[in-house]
């Protein structure tokens, strides 16, 4: 799938600077694609965009389909009509961290306040641009406004402790709710038809510049979420709605009892019944929203660790097989070539590594696990395929000086014999590393490019609170570090004005 030595930059839209307390869709935006294509990178990569509850998580959605509404712009609104310039909240000051709170307090009211704007202009082309919207997306934009305004009025408590005959979807109760609740739901259709008008501007944009966005799929879904009320059949829940098997990883070297991530897990039998049309739509969905995939876990399409949910750690476990092959036999079918990069981190078995070599998706290369072992570690440069996608580190590593300052002695000797190099200003040896590979596709976290400590990782594997705060200061990237990444990438071929080397 990968044919031309490429290079791109991690960064989620929320790390994004800007006047908004969470970065945006807006101008910030279009500034960071500028930069982009200045340094003759290719692809920026981003986390998943949907909704997030409790800690931030981009992994933890309240939807598979939608879109975070706190990331659209309150300016591009103002130009569309449907706010006056007055009622944009004063700007946030300057600061390094996302505040997602905040952003809950002042966003929102004001987004009712442009929905209720646009619902009185009956007339206006986008009018009929958000009908087509709705139709066209109806099959999860019903469900998901539903769930997130009758979440509303259940005061947020979770779907499973709502009145029974709308836990359970009794059709008279639907009916009944979708009366009572038509204004929010309307408000949340309306928040979606933004979220993806400004999306699809912000992409068609970088598209035009050269630039490819690379989304990212997590394999599960978070149980509190529109997906899981409205597609309890095709989960792992007992009479009462509750989970009886929950995902995670077993016990390994980094954790004694491993991990119990909750996420409940599919009844893959129910969903082959009707040829997996849940993944299709998904994989529909996403493919028209990015140009390249990251799938999250995909050790998970050849089986699952699967937990008791009554078990309160990953110890008692077992796998349970997953049928990836009919599932991506199918999308290749449907879709046609998939532009999907598997995450293969981790201990992978032949079983996944013929899985995805059978669909030549390519894997991941992850340089700061590359010291801690012997000559066959597949994270050594000597080890990397073409097929592949190499990272100094990615959200869930500290930055790469971070880690750098985190060795000792001889961790660091490690990497000086391994590299040849002397590894001073840590981090770019690295960065040049990872440029210099065979694998056709470099991906650099911009607090790698800024050369960021600790301080300034996305997040901490494990942890429930403090994440994904992260956010850069517009004046970061510098005219030096932009010739430095231009120069780089120039010299090892990655500037796509350089003829391919297929």
């Amino acid at each position: 799938m990968l044919t031309q030595r490429r290079s791109g930059i991690l960064l989620h839209p929320t790390s994004l600077p800007g006047e908004q307390p969470i970065g945006s869709l807006g101008q910030e935006a279009y500034d960071f694609v500028d930069f982009l294509k200045a340094t003759g990178q290719s692809v920026w990569q981003i986390l998943p965009l949907g909704p997030t509850g409790y800690g931030n998580c981009p992994y933890s959605s309240f939807s598979a389909f939608a879109g975070n509404p706190l990331l659209i712009n309150l300016h591009l609104l103002v130009k569309s009509g449907d706010l006056q310039e007055g009622d944009i909240p004063r700007p946030t000051t300057g600061t390094d961290t996302a505040d997602f709170s905040t952003a809950i307090k002042t966003l929102l009211p004001v987004l009712q306040l442009a929905g209720e704007s646009f619902k009185q202009n009956t007339d206006s082309p986008r009018q009929r641009a958000f009908e087509q919207f709705c139709y066209q997306q109806a099959y999860w934009l019903n469900d998901y406004a539903f769930f997130e305004a009758m979440r509303e009025n259940q005061q947020y408590r979770g779907w499973q402790q709502w009145p029974q005959e709308i836990r359970q979807r009794n059709q008279s109760a639907l009916h009944h709710w979708g009366s009572k609740l038509q204004d929010p739901i309307y408000q949340h259709k309306y928040q979606q038809f933004i979220f993806f008008e400004q999306w699809t501007a912000l992409k068609s944009y970088a598209n035009d510049e050269g630039i490819e966005i690379f989304g990212d799929l997590p394999i599960f879904v978070a149980e509190d979420s529109a997906d899981v009320w409205a597609n309890r059949e095709l989960f792992h829940l007992d009479e009462g709605d509750q989970a009886t098997l929950v995902a995670g990883v077993p016990p390994d070297y980094f954790s004694k009892t491993g991990q119990r991530w909750g996420n409940p897990l599919y009844r893959w039998e129910r969903m082959a019944e009707d040829n997996f049309s849940w993944w299709l739509a998904r994989f529909r969905w996403n493919l028209e929203l990015f140009d390249l995939l990251r799938v999250d876990h995909f050790r998970g399409f050849s089986s699952c660790w699967a937990i008791p949910a009554d078990e309160p750690t990953a110890e008692n476990g077992y796998w349970l097989e997953a049928p990836g092959e009919q599932l991506f036999g199918l999308l290749q079918q449907e879709l046609g070539s998939l532009p999907i990069i598997a995450e293969d981190l981790g201990i992978i078995t032949p079983e996944v590594e013929q899985l995805r070599d059978h669909y030549t998706f390519p894997g991941m290369k992850i340089l700061q696990f590359a010291f801690d072992s012997g000559p066959d570690n597949p994270y050594l440069p000597p080890n990397h395929l073409p097929n592949s996608v190499i990272y100094t580190g990615t959200h869930d590593n500290n930055t790469t000086l971070g880690w750098w300052q985190s060795l000792d002695a001889s961790g660091k000797k490690q990497v000086k014999d391994q590299l040849h190099k002397p590894c001073r200003n840590m981090p770019w040896p690295l960065i040049e590393t990872a440029l210099s590979s065979v694998s056709k596709l470099a991906i650099i976290p911009l607090q790698d490019i800024l050369s960021l400590p600790a301080t300034s990782r996305m997040n901490t594997p494990g942890t429930a609170t403090g994440n994904w705060q992260w956010r850069f200061q517009k004046n970061a990237l510098s005219a030096d570090i932009a010739d430095k990444l231009k120069s780089r990438s120039h010299l090892y071929g990655r500037d796509l004005c350089i003829p391919a080397e297929i």
